[in-house]
């Protein structure tokens, strides 16, 4: 199971996400997010961190360009895109994982036709781009063709259950454990990831 902590802000919670066997980290470069990180101080978080620990880059409507550029500077090894992004706009080089929202419009089947490496699935608003601490209906997506990745509203007491329902490739968590925006709950998290890698 992929166990991704996004919402990385710091070296203390990026250190503590990796010794409880976190398997990715996300770093947030919307601006528009309490999350957002410079990519020069997300380059200092990342410095020296194992490579067996992905490092994903959040973004939001950036071009292709832009996004490569601070993949380089920051180390990432994967850019989850949560705008309205398409194929086209898809950086070189980089392998992507495309955020998906479940909303009345949502069809499993489209997924299948998605480029991406993976796709995270996570609960719509009209406010902000993922982060809202909401779930979904996850069986929607048991079954599916497509490398999931399963986010929104997850934490220790529901995660089992998630995985149980929808079988994703991997799950996603952030604002359930955190003490405040960008601030991780270290025990919130250590637990988290004991229930999500059991």
């Amino acid at each position: 199971m992929m166990v991704k902590i996004c919402g990385i802000t710091n070296r203390e919670d990026a250190l503590a996400a990796i010794e409880g066997g976190a398997s990715a980290l996300g770093l947030n470069f919307y601006a528009g997010s309490p999350r957002y990180v410079e990519p020069d101080r997300a380059a200092e978080i990342t410095a020296d961190l194992p490579a067996s620990v992905w490092k994903v880059g959040v973004f939001v409507n950036e071009t292709p360009e832009r996004i490569a550029e601070i993949a380089l500077r920051a180390r990432l090894d994967v850019a989850q895109l949560h705008g309205d992004e398409s194929k086209a706009d898809y950086p070189a080089g980089l392998r992507v994982w495309k955020a998906v929202r479940v909303d009345a419009n949502f069809r499993p089947e489209d997924l299948a036709d998605c480029p991406a490496e993976a796709v995270l699935l996570d609960t719509p608003s009209d406010k902000v781009y993922g982060g809202t601490g909401r779930t979904f209906d996850w069986s929607l997506v048991a079954g599916s063709s497509a490398r999931i990745i399963l986010a929104g509203g997850l934490d220790a007491s529901n995660v089992k259950q998630a995985i149980a329902a929808a079988h994703p490739w991997g799950v996603d968590v952030c604002s359930r454990i955190e003490s405040e925006p960008g601030r991780k709950d270290h025990a919130k998290m250590a637990q988290f990831l004991k229930e999500a890698r059991s």
